[in-house]
């Protein structure tokens, strides 16, 4: 086990996690929320440095960060466990083993190895995703000093429940996010997830204050968080507070977890929350799960900059410094104009 950082000793050997939102107060020889971070005699210890639970190349589409250097490779790393307990995971076996199986699993890979590995896959990024990756935070830091060192980009594909003493102490390596925003109700965190929503609203305002590049995922869940009026709310703060630019990436729903009796989405609901997202006045919006093409236009002519099939850039038309070869517009994003895969 390593010493976790962004704790707080307390007396009695309690000590209080400064990691995610839960701030969870732990007493010695029990856990916290996450299930992977343990009090051990008044030191906290995370349980999963250098435990992978999963290991892949994988398109940046796939995260999805359709922004961050479209077309190129990610080595994607995860470690058992998360703070949030999502009725419609669809990582549940991996994200929910510590909680439902009592056990920390995963194959030993160091900072180093993942970075050896990312190179000899001629990936662009590493990203931590899959699970949680506040919740391996340590294992995420070392990884991602490493791989800027190395010329690597870090990505985060998150639930975005973490403290600004963790947003800030990643600020020198994270460049880009892709946060799910899961609803915006406070009742729909509260219930089926097992947390709040204001505190992933605050993370989000702050990695926009930080610089670090966001995208947002909403997946609709029918009768759970396809209302008409709360998806413009949740599409208006997307681009009040965070920017038209903004990509918002809207997926469709199929039976897992705890909701496989919930019909799949209904491919409409999709096209109407897009619709009530452009109306909001974002210029960016895709559709996840669904087989159609998502393309990038440029927002001021609505020339196709970048066509995709699946997670697959089929054609890249940006020009260097990210700008529109019709009409010079600059496309919001990283490396837009890459076709490295």
């Amino acid at each position: 086990m390593q010493e976790a950082l962004l704790y707080k000793k307390l007396p009695d050997r309690l000590v209080r996690c400064r990691l995610c939102a839960h701030c969870c107060t732990i007493a010695d020889g029990h856990r916290g929320l996450c299930q992977v971070r343990q009090n051990c005699d008044g030191t906290l210890y995370t349980l999963v440095y250098g435990r992978t639970i999963s290991q892949a190349v994988d398109p940046i589409e796939k995260k999805p960060l359709y922004h961050f250097y479209p077309g190129s490779r990610s080595f994607s790393i995860a470690t058992p466990g998360c703070n949030f307990r999502c009725a419609w995971c669809q990582n549940w076996e991996i994200s929910q083993m510590p909680r439902e199986q009592h056990m920390v699993g995963g194959h030993p890979a160091l900072p180093e190895q993942i970075i050896t590995s990312a190179q000899r896959h001629h990936c662009r990024s590493i990203a931590y995703t899959y699970t949680e990756p506040t919740v391996f935070f340590e294992y995420a830091h070392d990884t991602a000093k490493l791989a800027r060192a190395a010329g690597l980009a870090n990505v985060f594909v998150s639930n975005g429940y973490m403290t600004d003493e963790a947003l800030d102490m990643a600020r020198d390596w994270l460049d880009a996010a892709n946060i799910d925003l899961k609803a915006f109700r406070e009742e729909t965190y509260r219930r089926h997830v097992g947390a709040r929503l204001q505190p992933v609203l605050d993370s989000l305002r702050r990695m926009k204050t930080l610089g670090i590049w966001l995208e947002v995922t909403t997946l609709i869940v029918p009768g759970l968080n396809d209302d008409p009026q709360e998806l413009k709310e949740l599409a208006e703060f997307i681009c009040i507070e965070l920017g038209a630019d903004t990509p918002w990436h809207i997926s469709r729903f199929f039976p897992s977890y705890q909701m496989e009796h919930t019909p799949p989405t209904p491919v409409a609901t999709l096209h109407r929350a897009a619709e009530i997202g452009r109306a909001a006045g974002l210029h960016h919006i895709y559709l996840g799960n669904v087989a159609e093409e998502t393309n990038t236009f440029c927002p001021k002519c609505n020339e196709l900059l970048i066509r995709r099939i699946d997670f697959d850039v089929i054609d890249n038309h940006v020009v260097a410094e990210s700008n529109c070869p019709t009409c010079g517009e600059t496309l919001a994003g990283v490396g837009m104009a890459s076709s490295v895969r």
